[in-house]
């Protein structure tokens, strides 16, 4: 399952909560998901819950798409 947030500290990037995974940050722009690395320092203050289908033009993958081990 894929969770995707805003975060108001760093509003140029998505942040992603996928379980089996963990938090991970990506820029919010094309492609965005090829540049993604671990979320280290969030402060769940600042984090917003949206929609997940707003991250699919930075390549966030659908749910059917990912693979959980």
């Amino acid at each position: 399952m894929i969770k995707l947030y805003s975060d108001a500290l760093r509003p140029k990037n998505w942040v992603a909560y996928i379980a089996g995974t963990g938090w991970v940050a990506f820029p919010a722009r094309e492609n965005g998901w090829e540049q993604r690395s671990p979320a280290r320092g969030l402060d769940p203050l600042y984090l917003r819950e949206v929609p997940v289908h707003q991250g699919f033009a930075a390549g966030l993958p659908q749910q059917e798409f990912l693979k959980v081990a």
